[in-house]
């Protein structure tokens, strides 16, 4: 469905991507994550022909976007950063012109409209004013576009960007909705987003691909995986660390604030087994009495392997 093979954008001397590689398939999600300048948008934009690659190449639905740009795109919804869309036209009137540029017979445009708009939750604003519309209101007039044709590959960027909790909330829902009959490509900078809704991640950071993978397996790479947390009050820290940051098989261990209460982590020793730590540590806080409102095993922490990642990639910039 997406198949880009050593894709790469200069501008000038600055190189923006490197020799990106990404296949996907029907039925995938994958979350682009990176700080700002990674060259996410960048890659987006190759994606969908808006920008011509200095070397590589990008096929969608097995159609080459140099070769055959015109049929490439009609696989695909894209929703551009900075959302372009005409102020003066309603959503209605806007997704009527987008039908016609994109070749929709008339018999099929109210259908296409009606559903876009209902996917987006649109149909109460539909004929209003766009330049009169909140900016959520405004993404989702440029999502309600890119889903119009019901094309098999989405590329969104930033979907949920100026989004109020509760639109955040329907659009990962439609993500979900979608994604068992499309290819979806989503950038975005919130990591409970990715974690929600993608099955694989890819990390980029001064234009390259950082990691690629799973949640599960990225999350595997966090200096937190395996590590033992335990909710602990504010007035029992120092006792806490003497019974706990000793105990036998941890290298180290940290505390932060979480709310009215601190997590007290421990990291345990190279081929320390995390289970057997988390009982130790039970027990010698039940002997010195102090109390623990949660315990848990650590899977790892996405933002952590994201900031690790990002900034061994700055600073080798």
């Amino acid at each position: 469905m997406i198949d880009a093979a050593q894709l790469t954008k200069s501008f000038g001397s600055h190189r923006a991507v490197r020799n990106l590689n990404l296949r996907a398939d029907k039925g995938d999600v994958i979350g682009l994550l990176g700080p700002n300048g990674a060259g996410k948008t960048t890659t987006m934009r190759m994606m969908s022909g808006y920008l011509t690659p200095s070397a590589g190449r990008v096929s969608l639905c097995g159609c080459d976007m140099a070769k055959a740009p015109r049929e490439a795109q009609r696989h695909l919804g894209y929703l551009p950063e900075g959302n372009p869309v005409y102020g003066e036209m309603t959503p209605f009137s806007f997704l009527r012109f987008v039908a016609a540029a994109r070749d929709l017979s008339r018999r099929r445009q109210p259908k296409a409209i009606a559903r876009a708009l209902h996917l987006t939750s649109l149909e109460e604003v539909a004929h209003q004013r766009v330049d009169t519309l909140s900016k959520g209101y405004r993404r989702r007039v440029g999502l309600a576009q890119a889903l119009l044709h019901d094309p098999p590959v989405l590329i969104l960027d930033e979907p949920t960007d100026g989004l109020d909790p509760n639109q955040k909330r329907r659009i990962r829902s439609l993500v979900r909705e979608l994604a068992s009959e499309k290819t979806i490509l989503i950038s975005t900078h919130i990591l409970e987003e990715v974690l929600e809704n993608c099955a694989r991640i890819l990390v980029m950071g001064g234009g390259r691909v950082l990691a690629d993978g799973t949640a599960a397996a990225l999350m595997a790479r966090s200096a937190y995986h395996q590590a033992v947390s335990l909710r602990i009050a504010f007035g029992d820290e120092e006792r806490a660390r003497a019974a706990l940051g000793k105990l036998e098989g941890v290298a180290r261990h940290e505390t932060r604030r979480r709310g009215d209460s601190l997590l007290l982590t421990l990291f345990p020793r190279e081929g320390a087994e995390p289970f057997a730590l988390a009982r130790k540590a039970r027990e010698a806080a039940s002997a010195d009495k102090i109390p623990i409102a949660a315990l848990q095993i650590e899977e790892g922490r996405l933002d952590d392997l994201f900031h690790e990642l990002t900034k061994a990639k700055e600073k080798a910039r």
